[in-house]
């Protein structure tokens, strides 16, 4: 089978999308500052850009009714944190991602904690095993349709000690949740590890 891209519309073109680039590692961003509400949604269109200074990006569709309140959040606040989802925390991430007005706030719809950040004031996810604190560095409208690149620059990380190993996160500890297709996720299968490759990636990394 081969599909001409310049045949689909854009909802042909996203089921494409989510069905070939998977597994995706998921933002779970709290955003705003009071007297604001916060604001707590996954995004799976999420990638590091820049490893020093680190920096994350991740896409921010629009909803028929306008943009989401993570954008607008982030662009007025100038600040977010992106908590990592694992696979105790699946479900409340998963039906964090219903819409609700923007003076509600998804953290205590899900009954979940937030802990204070040290270096941004909007809070982080108390229970999560990593987030990291990010200033909004950039936003890159991509098309028509919506997709809006949000960069940010990582200012500082909350990592868990249960799941540091020789100085490093070590992710079969962490049990970080992918997301594939529609409403269905992805845990850490099988680990391979293979022979370092000379002048390749570092090992470990």
């Amino acid at each position: 089978m081969f599909i001409d891209a310049s045949t689909l519309d854009a909802a042909s073109t996203y089921r494409l999308l989510v069905g070939s680039v998977v597994p995706r590692p998921i933002a779970w961003v709290t955003s705003g500052i009071a007297p604001h509400a916060v604001n707590l949604a996954p995004f799976s269109s999420f990638a590091w850009v820049s490893q020093h200074p680190a920096m994350l990006g991740f896409t921010v569709n629009r909803r028929p009714e306008g943009r989401k309140d993570t954008i607008e959040n982030i662009e007025r606040d100038g600040e977010y944190v992106i908590n990592v989802v694992t696979d105790d925390m699946l479900e409340p991430m998963h039906a964090s991602s219903e819409w609700l007005a923007p003076d509600h706030s998804e953290v205590e719809a899900q009954d979940l904690r937030l802990a204070a950040s040290e270096h941004v004031r909007v809070p982080r996810l108390a229970d999560v095993k990593v987030s990291m604190e990010m200033v909004h560095e950039r936003t890159i409208e991509f098309s028509p349709t919506g997709g809006q690149f949000v960069v940010g620059r990582v200012v500082g990380w909350h990592i868990d000690e249960a799941v540091m190993t020789d100085g490093r996160i070590d992710t079969e500890l962490l049990r970080p949740v992918g997301r594939l297709a529609g409403p269905r996720y992805s845990g850490l299968a099988e680990v391979v590890e293979l022979p370092a490759v000379p002048g390749g990636a570092p090992t470990k990394a």
